[in-house]
């Protein structure tokens, strides 16, 4: 069961301002972000918004034959106007000329006057509703209203500024009019009424006013359309020059809207029903020979007849893809298409986001559940290319009473990003996902009430809710599912590779441990009198702090020195070479960079004041600890990136994944996983143990983790021979900062 909006907003909030009408997919340069005071902060890289993955349904406010006006159907503003190109103006128009009434724009004050304007020659007339008279509908530059009596009138501005009044004429004695539909015609309008209990349709001749029935016993609110030729009224149609007596045909279809007639072509769109997988389309049906074919291909949505005999609708391969595309009759009937204005996705809140690798990741609501996206981002933070998906629709995340924090997020930095999903009982499930829309792996923590404490890689830091509880949960390469690697009683802890840090023995230790081996890879002595109570680990810095009334400060290794930064209440998070807190009271991003081995900490941005979201890595904003930027959630629900302008740590190494294969095909290629710290480019060499290169790929990292794929070919085509063989792997940062990384070692094929 689909569940409505309101059913699925979560108990924490990321932003209360209203949003605005969709923006652009990124923006970069001029564009910033509203600031709050006088603060003198860098400008962003760019932002993003995050964006509905279903086509944006389009209502026309006005259709003409030079052009259009359309908005969102959730929309509510002036709209967008298109004009068609290379559109000729007529030489007079005016309402003695019907047929220059494709191009007429009216205004009804919903009162005794309606406003007529020619849009494309600026001709202007003025229709006044005699008393006793209602008004109904317009068609071109005619306006048709209904009196006392229940006869319909066919009103017309005249050359001297009076108004013209032609009572229709043909209607039965008894009929009873019930509705009033103009169409694909200016010199026709449709009128529906009943008589002794039955609904009929019929056509209005606005030259004359002289009406003629065509289609009895129709529904109460028939479907009808109809252009100068062909009139269709709930699946079955008649020409307009059919003799009298001709007895209407039957369209043979069902479970669609009929659009528009177009030439001699009934246009059939939004079907109810779509098998075997299929994309609805926009099909036509020929009234005079029953051929049938597609218009549009991909099609759904707003669909609309024009009054010069055309129509309007939506299609595409996307939603980043989805345009408008008129629709008009040729010569011999048939239906000619030509691409008019594309129409940009709609904009879905933002409620999570993560940023690792250079991808920056938003959760958000979709049509049928929640989905996590992706935006890449080059080396300097400034996004390219459009939204992906990098998820499979998830399970909705039951929040429980007060958490600030929901859904949890951690982007892994390997192009995944875990996911705690908790179910209507609170019983929680880890999630691993983001490398494919198609499936996702996970873990039963067999816990509730618990948190993402950190991760990276194939490892996830989860403490659980039950006290005293901490697991490390493992998804290691290939693996459909995840396991628990490790429960220990819980402290703060922080993961990088695969190396766990927690407080050591003796107060203001860290020590760390192999997830791998077990054993304790090293012990360091950050200076502080406390047992750390918040640990994270980027590269050779440790960040540590002793509370929120106690010192905090960021030890190197590879220095081997500690440098105090500034402690407060709200979270931190470590980045390379920096660290980023909040301000909750100025709602300032504070950036401390302790590169050189000093803190300098500067404002990198500052936050919409009515946001009361506690902030950090699940919060409104985050870091990307592994390149240098950091992202965070503005108005109108912007996501804004900010580079740190730290120098980035040299490319190393975190973790592999590298494995001796069975067998190598195409549909079993060897896999390895070399997880690094930053983006690369790189290339993978294969060569026997003589150091004949049978093999060489290229690559771009997946974020910051290498995923090669060799199908056991050479690069020659043939088949690789069994036996052993010498990997080289060569990583270029792709940020430009840092040496080159080369990584070697030995497979067994076979």
């Amino acid at each position: 069961m689909t569940r409505s909006r309101d059913e699925v907003i979560r108990s924490r909030r990321l932003a209360t301002a209203v949003v605005a009408a969709a923006a652009a997919l990124t923006c970069v340069g001029a564009t910033s972000p509203a600031q709050a005071g006088p603060v003198d902060v860098p400008p962003p890289a760019g932002f993003v918004t995050f964006r509905t993955e279903e086509p944006t349904v389009v209502s026309y406010m006005w259709a003409g034959a030079s052009g259009f006006q359309w908005e969102p159907r959730t929309a509510a503003g002036p709209g967008t106007w298109v004009d068609y190109p290379g559109f000729v103006p007529p030489a007079h128009a005016g309402p003695d000329d019907l047929a220059t009434g494709t191009d007429v724009v009216s205004t009804w004050d919903e009162g005794a006057q309606v406003t007529q304007r020619h849009r494309s020659t600026g001709v202007t007339a003025t229709v006044t509703v005699p008393a006793g008279q209602t008004y109904r509908t317009t068609s071109g530059w005619s306006v048709l209203t209904q009196d006392a009596s229940g006869t319909p009138h066919v009103l017309r501005a005249a050359a001297d500024g009076s108004t013209t009044d032609l009572p229709v004429t043909g209607l039965p004695a008894g009929a009873v009019p019930t509705g009033y539909i103009p169409g694909g015609s200016v010199r026709r309008a449709a009128l529906v009424y009943t008589l002794d209990g039955t609904t009929s349709v019929g056509l209005v001749d606005l030259g004359d006013g002289t009406f003629r029935s065509y289609v009895t016993g129709v529904a109460a609110d028939p479907q009808v359309r109809f252009n100068d030729r062909w009139l269709v009224a709930d699946w079955r149609y008649i020409r307009v020059d059919a003799a009298p007596d001709t007895q209407p045909g039957v369209v043979p279809v069902r479970g669609a809207e009929t659009v528009a007639v177009v030439g001699d072509q009934l246009l059939i769109g939004n079907p109810t029903v779509v098998y075997g997988g299929a994309e609805p389309a926009l099909t036509a049906r020929s009234l005079t020979t029953g051929e049938t074919g597609t218009v549009l291909a991909d099609s759904s949505g707003g669909m609309a007849p024009t009054p010069d005999g055309g129509a309007l609708a939506t299609a595409g391969t996307s939603n980043v893809d989805w345009n408008i595309y008129r629709i008009t009759p040729t010569a011999a009937g048939g239906t000619a298409t030509r691409k008019a204005a594309p129409a940009p996705p709609g904009q879905e809140r933002v409620e999570g986001l993560a940023m690792a690798g250079g991808e920056l990741f938003l959760d958000g609501r979709q049509s049928r559940g929640h989905r996590i996206s992706g935006f890449a981002l080059d080396a300097s933070g400034s996004p390219v290319g459009s939204q992906a998906p990098r998820s499979p629709v998830l399970p909705d995340v039951t929040c429980l009473p007060g958490d600030t924090a929901c859904p949890q997020l951690e982007a892994l930095g390997d192009g995944t990003v875990a996911v705690l999903s908790t179910d209507p009982s609170g019983h929680e499930n880890l999630l691993r996902t983001g490398l494919d829309t198609g499936s996702s792996s996970s873990v039963d923590t067999g816990d509730s009430g618990g948190r993402i404490a950190g991760g990276t890689g194939r490892y996830v830091l989860y403490n659980g809710g039950t006290p005293g509880v901490q697991q490390i949960e493992d998804f290691p390469r290939g693996a459909t599912s995840g396991k628990t690697a490790l429960t220990r009683n819980r402290t703060t802890a922080a993961l990088w590779g695969q190396v766990l840090w927690t407080p050591g023995s003796a107060k203001g230790s860290i020590t760390g441990h192999d997830l791998k081996t077990g054993r304790t890879t090293t012990t360091v002595v950050t200076g502080g009198r406390c047992v750390p109570t918040d640990i994270q680990a980027v590269n050779s810095r440790l960040y540590w702090s002793c509370g929120p009334s106690g010192p905090a400060g960021v030890y190197d290794r590879a220095a081997k020195r500690n440098i105090s930064v500034p402690a407060g209440r709200s979270p931190a998070r470590l980045g390379d070479g920096f660290l980023v807190r909040e301000n909750r009271t100025t709602h300032q991003l504070l950036l401390t960079d302790v590169h050189t081995g000093t803190a300098k900490t500067h404002v990198v941005a500052v936050l919409p004041s009515t946001d009361l979201n506690t902030g950090a890595s699940n919060g409104r904003w985050a870091v990307d600890r592994f390149g240098g930027q950091i992202a965070y959630l503005g108005s109108y629900e912007r996501v804004w990136i900010v580079p740190s302008r730290v120098p980035t740590s040299p490319l190393a190494q975190m973790d592999a994944q590298v494995y001796s294969p069975s067998a190598v095909t195409r549909s079993a290629p060897w896999s390895p996983v070399w997880q690094l710290n930053k983006p690369s480019r790189w290339t993978l060499t294969l060569a026997t143990p003589s150091g004949t290169v049978r093999r060489t790929l290229t690559g771009a990292s997946t974020g910051a983790a290498v995923r090669p794929a060799w199908d056991g070919r050479t690069d020659n085509g043939g088949v690789a021979a069994t036996g052993r063989y010498t990997w080289k792997l060569t990583a270029r940062p792709r940020d430009g900062q840092g040496r080159t990384l080369t990584l070697t070692g030995r497979i067994t094929l076979g």
